[in-house]
């Protein structure tokens, strides 16, 4: 049945992959040697080949009479003593054999001359074996006899009996070598993959209860150090996601509650003073006012909820008109005249910028959103600022305002639905419900832009940055 790889675990998958590396270099050092060894099989048995050319060479050359002449067969059978796998023949000029030490088959070989020599190898078949040889074929010369012929030859069997040996030993350890390769990489990537598995167990425990859990930074492989610590960060943006949707739920269920509660008490006292002189039916027409105010303020919070949830989900398009900030400014600085003028604050223009391409509408209600909180918070008797400026490729207005300044850890969260700087949230009368500012940030994101705020000095400063063009 074949092995699906990809069904197997990264372990398995590493342990072949070690197995897979320990027999290929064990097969390639194996070749290394292989030919190493042969290499010097070689050049031992030419170094033996030729040193009993020599001594032949020697032994006939040194002949002083054609009696010791007549010897030297006798000296070679002694030389030779030892030597089993090493045959001298020596031929006569006319071709016949003047001497021979062994039986081995000879191919047929004519030479041209005392300076040649050949090196041969060859495979005979003797006693139902297959013998192989390898031989030096070259002449020698005599003062009392015309030139011999001389074949020295290496029964070279016995190497080829080592080599098929270490061949088979090296199958065998490639073998041997592979399984422990495998062994041994399975406990040692069991071991490296350990933090994959707290991993997966610490994933497995997630749940809304748990997500303050978190992976130990110390003792990580470096190769698992970025896994970790984009889990980890993963986490706590669940965490973060988690507990701003448990603060939403309550925070919206806070500001439903209000309205709802004074809706049903002002009907019930409506219904327990039912009457049909005119003094009821103008206390009826009170109480539906104050009702269609309440409800006025619920459809206005579940639009600015609306939108937000829009902008979570991508589906703000603003559009491509092209926008003069200053134009839109002091359209914004028309419509709050009368209300800044009634609470004794001024509001100042400074500095111009370039056209910018979005959605005017959008635009107005961020800005707006940020002209009445600023003129909210400001004391009477000084002005709000809104500064233009144009710098590294970005378009910056900028809302400033006196007042009590905010303390440094509400700065990230104001941003934030339904967040409110005093803690007890209670509702003053101008206060909104808490989405203005989240509006203002939604609105500039899907503008491609950025907004920031400071407080310090006793001012306050609403940073909006749009890209030009």
């Amino acid at each position: 049945m074949p092995v699906n790889v990809k069904s197997l675990s990264l372990t398995a998958r590493l342990s072949l992959l070690f197995a897979a590396s320990a027999v290929f270099v064990l097969l390639g050092l194996g070749w290394v040697v292989e030919r190493a060894v042969q290499n010097h099989f070689i050049e031992m048995d030419r170094h033996e080949i030729e040193g009993k050319l020599s001594l032949v060479r020697n032994l006939l050359a040194r002949a002083p009479t054609g009696a010791a002449l007549d010897a030297v067969p006798q000296q070679l059978e002694l030389a030779l003593v030892g030597h089993h796998h090493l045959q001298v023949t020596v031929f006569a000029g006319d071709g016949s054999v003047w001497f021979s030490s062994g039986s081995a088959r000879l191919p047929s070989i004519r030479l041209n001359g005392t300076d040649d020599e050949r090196w041969l190898e060859w495979s005979a078949s003797e006693a139902g074996r297959e013998l192989d040889y390898r031989g030096l074929f070259a002449q020698a010369t005599s003062e009392f006899a015309p030139p011999f012929s001389v074949a020295i030859v290496q029964d070279v069997s016995h190497h080829e009996v080592f080599m098929r040996d270490f061949r088979r030993t090296l199958a065998v350890v490639s073998a041997l070598a592979a399984l422990l390769s495998a062994a041994l990489g399975w406990a040692a990537t069991r071991a490296g993959l350990r933090p994959l598995r707290r991993v997966a167990a610490l994933a497995a425990r997630i749940e809304a209860s748990r997500l303050g859990e978190r992976l130990p930074a110390a003792h990580v492989p470096a190769e698992i150090e970025a896994l970790a610590a984009a889990f980890n960060a993963m986490l706590a943006r669940l965490e973060d996601s988690f507990r701003r949707l448990s603060e939403f739920s309550s925070d919206i269920a806070h500001e439903l509650r209000t309205p709802v509660s004074n809706l049903m008490t002002q009907t019930q006292v409506a219904l327990a003073g039912a009457g049909d002189d005119e003094g009821k039916r103008e206390q009826f027409r009170e109480i539906l006012y104050s009702n269609l105010e309440e409800f006025e303020r619920m459809a206005q919070m579940i639009g600015d909820m609306l939108f937000l949830a829009q902008a979570d989900n991508g589906l703000l398009k603003p559009g491509r008109d092209e926008i003069d900030p200053v134009v839109e400014v002091r359209a914004l600085f028309d419509y709050f005249d009368a209300w800044a003028e009634e609470r004794g604050v001024t509001l100042a223009l400074e500095g111009k910028a370039p056209p910018l391409a979005g959605d005017r509408l959008m635009l107005r209600r961020a800005l707006s959103n940020l002209l009445a909180n600023a003129i909210r918070h400001t004391a009477k008797g000084n002005s709000v600022w809104v500064r233009l400026s144009a710098e590294l490729g970005e378009i910056r207005i900028d809302v400033e305002n006196p007042g009590v300044e905010i303390p440094p850890e509400h700065l990230p969260r104001l941003f934030d639905r339904f967040y409110r700087v005093d803690a007890s949230r209670q509702r003053g009368g101008e206060e909104g419900a808490g989405l203005g500012l989240a509006i203002v940030k939604s609105i500039v994101t899907a503008h491609g832009g950025s907004v920031q705020v400071s407080s310090a000095a006793g001012r306050t400063c609403f940073q909006l940055r749009f890209p030009t063009g």
